[in-house]
């Protein structure tokens, strides 16, 4: 299989992103680790007031812009309430069901600067104890944060430095295979971000002078819909967004191709941007798929609802099991690179 440059080092870049914990509202952290690899790179960066990251290229049009956009906040929880038996409810961040976190590791990032490690568990997960233990509800009067501490109340609990608003974020458990998978919480949508960035790293590398002005946002509040919605320069022209491509049944989105969105939730993206994106894939030889994500919402779409006179659009890697622990390959973050290296260097606006 023919790969783009360095497609072993985009999946250790992705490696590295996902395991900084980054749920929405606690993101400072990787927001710091992107801004260092790109700022390596000798390109310009600022900061929104809402912590969101922009990098940008220069372009001979810059009359003209665009903006691509990535997010790098994740699903995750908060402390809820402290437990009398020593243990936590939590409330969760973002769009996803308890059932995806049973059993799964996490931190508790305290107010104080400290982690505590713990196992998202049903209370009543003992079968040789709750008869109920394989029926019970999935949900937040059931599930519960065992803390990897010797904690027997809430008194103890809150000794250690843990309290209510206190970050919870998943251990993502990634994975590299030998034959190009990558599996991993949160590569939604971690991915992109290591795709952006190495798109940028080959733009500098082969000193590529773009035709339009080009703006890179690394927005920290997509989860919670609305990390892409605002500091989008008024000569914004095209708004493209970098996202997971949701698979399931029904679906024609892969593991294997880029996914070109056509609509989702908030309904259909600009036509003639996802027809130059097609037409772009064809003449290329890139392998995409078109689709219809029936639940779904990115950061370009926020920017519609946000009253941004833009042309929107949204293509991403293949993402299995979104919002539980996903998958995808090599080949989706090839096609998906190759993709946007061929439309930051065209000339075609699409309006």
């Amino acid at each position: 299989m023919t790969t783009y440059p360095n497609v072993n080092e985009t999946k250790e870049l992705i490696k590295d992103i996902v395991s900084i914990p980054s749920p929405s509202g606690y993101t400072e952290n990787v927001i710091r680790f992107v801004e260092g690899r790109i700022k390596e790179l000798e390109v310009d960066t600022t900061r929104n007031n809402k912590g969101g990251l922009i990098a940008t290229l220069p372009g001979k049009n810059t009359a003209k812009h665009r903006m691509l956009t990535a997010h790098v906040d994740t699903l995750g929880a908060m402390v809820k309430e402290v437990k009398s038996n020593g243990r936590l409810r939590i409330d969760l961040i973002g769009g996803f069901k308890y059932n995806a976190i049973e059993g799964e590791y996490c931190e508790i990032h305290t107010a104080g600067g400290n982690v505590f490690t713990g196992t998202i568990l049903m209370h009543q997960t003992s079968v040789h104890v709750y008869k109920e233990a394989g029926d019970a509800k999935r949900n937040q009067e059931n599930m519960e944060v065992q803390i990897d501490a010797k904690v027997e109340n809430g008194e103890d609990v809150r000794e250690l430095g843990i309290e209510v608003g206190d970050f919870v974020s998943f251990d993502p458990r990634v994975q590299l295979t030998d034959n190009g998978f990558i599996k991993s919480r949160h590569l939604d949508d971690k991915a992109s971000v290591g795709i952006l960035l190495q798109l940028i790293k080959r733009l500098k590398e082969e000193n590529k002078k773009l035709p339009y002005t080009t703006h890179f946002l690394i927005s920290n509040n997509e989860e919670i819909g609305y990390g892409g919605n605002s500091n989008i320069a008024t000569e914004t022209i095209e708004y493209l967004a970098v996202d997971m491509g949701a698979m399931g049944d029904g679906q024609s989105t892969d593991e294997y191709t880029v996914s070109i969105c056509a609509k989702d939730a908030s309904g259909p993206y600009h036509y003639g941007l996802r027809q130059n994106l097609v037409e772009l894939a064809k003449s290329n030889h890139i392998g995409y798929k078109v689709d219809i994500y029936p639940y779904y919402g990115s950061d370009a779409s926020a920017a519609i609802r946000a009253g941004n006179d833009i042309v929107h659009g949204l293509i991403g890697p293949g993402i299995d099991s979104s919002h539980a622990y996903e998958r995808t390959h090599e080949a989706s973050l090839e096609n998906t690179e190759k993709l946007l290296y061929h439309y930051v260097l065209s000339d075609m606006i699409s309006y």
